[in-house]
């Protein structure tokens, strides 16, 4: 089995230390959880993971449609809720496309969403896409 996915978490663990909430890996078929703080956890089970998931999964036509528009090319999405703030972004090569979520707390003065991409991309090349892909999520 590969170490990606746990060099992957490793990364985001680097980045933001206690206020990482969980780490996830998806594709168009299937999700894995990587990395869930206990206090998350308790709160994802009254949730619908699965519906979230798909919803996330929206982000594939979200990318293409940037990448046809821009002249730039995309690189990740934030979002922000009242105490948390999502991270997405995909790892892609000519067979595989993985998105890849991780939430942390809410903080003054924010994150460098830029330096945490740039963190991703360089954990990123040093694998092929496919050994991100989604193992079946057991939860």
């Amino acid at each position: 089995m590969s170490d990606a996915p746990d060099r992957l978490v490793t990364t985001f663990e680097d980045y933001g230390g206690e206020s990482l909430r969980d780490v996830w890996l998806f594709d168009q078929w299937t999700h894995q959880q990587l990395y869930t703080r206990d206090d998350v956890a308790s709160a994802l089970e009254a949730l619908d993971v699965d519906g979230f998931v798909d919803n996330e999964r929206y982000g594939y036509v979200t990318r293409d449609t940037y990448e046809a528009l821009y002249y730039a090319e995309y690189a990740y999405t934030v979002r922000g809720f009242d105490t948390f703030e999502q991270f997405r972004t995909f790892l892609a090569d000519e067979e595989d496309r993985v998105g890849v979520l991780a939430s942390f707390d809410r903080r003054d003065g924010g994150y460098d969403w830029g330096a945490l991409h740039e963190s991703v991309l360089a954990v990123a090349e040093d694998y092929p896409v496919a050994e991100f892909v989604p193992a079946e999520d057991e939860t």
